[in-house]
């Protein structure tokens, strides 16, 4: 039985997610799987650095985070370092993690992971074949390390910001970011109108939450029409908290409320729901885009979810609203012409034709027999690495 390893790290859900959905899917086709959160496995003050660290940048200071989105993007020597030190913070526990459990195929699903994990191949730490899952739309330098040997990408658009990057084309796969087999069950097309109202909004900003729900979920209260407003706070018991008291203080028989926290039934709600009004995270978008379920963008994290978002709008998927107050009239306005609902439903279908996991397995499985094919051929020789080599280049 071949045995995979997949890496992720926790900033966010959607990397994990993706981590778990890959363990899924493997593990239905025969493979032994198992999945590292990488930064946990190395360094518990690392690990509460970057995902800690991350969580407060982005939720607090955005503006902070968009500045070191674009620095990392553009790398230079500077940016190099970091990554050099945390390539030698990481090492001693990867690597010996890497050789003594011996995978046939290693996934990342995070671009610091895969940055590392390439880097490491790099100087001949292991030679097992690594494969990138990329979870948004748009690449970022980070994802970029020549020992790559393929990566698994959302969008032919995401393939083609790749190949102007100087990615060779024929290690790019636009088969789609992995999400769970609960959201492939069901589909916006398909669905029957709600009795008794106008419409159904799921209202949701990812797994942290946002400090922009609460606006848009007293814009989405001054609709005029009757409509069911679903609310998922994630783990952000704060902002679940206020908009319960803002709901009791503006209670409307006009509109029928749900107010959630954290969740595990996204798919079935997404079901019951005309549109979504999300934050656009890779994750978050796909699972839309499968479920051709519509968006409304009226909130963002800078960086990856802004350029998300515009892929999203350009591809005829979602309407992005640039002041939250707006969507009072933007939901009316929907709902008076919900055959602008129907044709992003159709265009969200069409692009989720393109996605395939059973091809995303299939490729697995050719890393696997190729790098099984090229070590039956030549005696396993393994350069010692050392932490020197990265310091002197």
């Amino acid at each position: 039985m071949s045995k995979v390893f997949i890496f992720t790290a926790s900033t966010g859900a959607g990397h994990n997610l993706a981590a778990q959905s890959l363990k899924e899917s493997l593990d239905e086709a025969g493979y032994q799987t198992e999945v590292y959160d990488a930064f946990k496995e190395t360094n518990i003050t690392l690990d509460r650095l970057i995902t800690k660290g991350y969580q407060q940048i982005v939720v607090n200071v955005p503006k902070l985070y968009e500045q070191m989105y674009n620095q990392f993007n553009n790398m230079n020597r500077f940016q190099q370092g970091i990554f050099q030190a945390l390539t030698k913070v990481m090492n001693p526990d990867i690597v010996p993690l890497i050789n003594s459990g011996k995978p046939d195929l290693i996934i990342t699903t995070h671009p610091f992971v895969t940055n590392v994990l390439g880097t490491l191949k790099e100087h001949h730490a292991f030679d097992v074949p690594v494969l990138s899952i990329v979870t948004d739309y748009k690449i970022h330098t980070l994802y970029l390390k020549k020992m790559i040997d393929a990566y698994v990408v959302g969008s032919d658009y995401t393939k083609q910001t790749m190949v102007d990057k100087g990615v060779a084309e024929e290690i790019i796969y636009p088969y789609g970011i992995p999400i769970r087999q609960t959201f492939l069950k069901n589909n916006h097309l398909e669905r029957k109108e709600t009795a008794n109202v106008a419409g159904t909004i799921l209202l949701m900003a990812g797994s942290l939450g946002s400090k922009q729900m609460e606006k848009a979920f007293s814009s989405l209260l001054k609709v005029k029409e009757k409509i069911r407003i679903i609310v998922v706070c994630g783990n952000n018991e704060k902002i679940e908290k206020d908009i319960k008291n803002l709901y009791a203080q503006e209670t409307d028989d006009e509109k029928i409320v749900e107010i959630h926290g954290f969740v595990n039934n996204v798919s079935e709600l997404m079901d019951e729901s005309d549109a979504i009004i999300s934050k656009p995270g890779g994750l978050t978008t796909t699972e839309a885009i499968v479920k051709n379920i519509p968006m409304i963008i009226p909130f963002y994290y800078p960086g990856q979810e802004e350029e998300n978002a515009d892929y999203l709008v350009d591809g005829g998927m979602a309407i992005k609203v640039d002041k939250i107050k707006d969507l009072t009239s933007m939901v009316d306005f929907l709902f008076e012409n919900k055959y602008i609902i129907k044709r992003m439903s159709e265009n969200m279908s069409e692009e989720a034709q393109k996605r395939s996991m059973s091809k995303t397995i299939e490729l697995c499985r050719n890393l696997i027999a190729d790098y099984t094919t090229r070590k039956s051929l030549t005696e396993p020789q393994q350069d010692s690495y050392k932490i020197k080599e990265i310091e002197d280049h």
